[in-house]
């Protein structure tokens, strides 16, 4: 049985234009050059953390998968690690420093940048976490599934991840709230498995307005692949 890693601290960049882009803020103008200069702060203060753990699959049922004693419920994740052996379950944050940064501004507009820059250095940090375990693991093609980005998988997952990874808030600073949120905000929580075909949630999600879409909506897949027979919901949708 693998204990937990931890990543302390981990790499992260902060892509200065995509930022710029996303915040839709012409590079040299003075709101641009201010945020240059929030940028710096954040620079100065972060300290991204990551815990991860690879865990084996034990067995399998039509709508879970149990790894290390633990029940994983979700059709849609079952049928993802269908072939699999083992997966590797996350925390990630842009850590407590960053948070507290964060939340002095005191301006309405620099709160929502400072914001902005919080979430550019937790998505970072959560891409050198694929990048490490894709080297450490010669892992291929990765996929990553999220408790409640799916109906199919919702957010009381958080409470098994948590309890597989061990205690995050000594190791991360990260604590699940008892709504399930985790603290700090600005942290992201899942399971990263190889993954040939380029799975995304966003495929099985029909929300039009989502900020973090990164692929079209597929109102097809759920039905071709991860329908069970024996069902007649559909676990996948909304």
């Amino acid at each position: 049985m693998m204990e937990s890693v931890v990543l302390d601290p981990l790499e992260y960049r902060i892509d200065r234009p995509s930022l710029l882009a996303r915040l839709r803020l012409k590079e040299g103008s003075g709101h641009a050059t201010k945020v240059e200069g929030l940028i710096r702060e954040a620079e100065a203060v972060a300290h991204p953390r990551a815990i991860y753990r690879m865990a084996f699959i034990e067995s399998r049922g039509d709508q879970h998968v149990v790894a290390e004693e633990l029940r994983f419920e979700s059709r849609v994740l079952k049928v993802n690690l269908d072939n699999l052996h083992r997966f590797f379950a996350f925390v990630v944050t842009s850590g407590r420093e960053l948070d507290a940064w964060a939340n002095i501004e005191t301006d309405l507009l620099e709160q929502f940048w400072a914001d902005a820059i919080n979430q550019a250095v937790v998505i970072s940090a959560r891409s050198f976490l694929d990048w490490h375990l894709q080297e450490r693991y010669g892992l291929a093609k990765t996929a990553r599934m999220s408790p409640g980005s799916l109906p199919d998988w919702p957010l009381e997952e958080q409470r098994v991840l948590f309890e597989l990874l061990g205690d995050t808030r000594k190791t991360i600073g990260v604590e699940l709230t008892e709504s399930l949120l985790m603290v700090p905000i600005k942290s992201l929580s899942g399971i990263v498995f190889t993954n040939e075909e380029g799975f995304t949630s966003c495929q099985l999600c029909p929300r039009e307005d989502c900020p973090g879409r990164k692929v079209l909506y597929d109102p097809e897949l759920y039905e071709r692949k991860y329908r069970d027979p024996s069902q007649t919901s559909h676990l996948g949708q909304s």
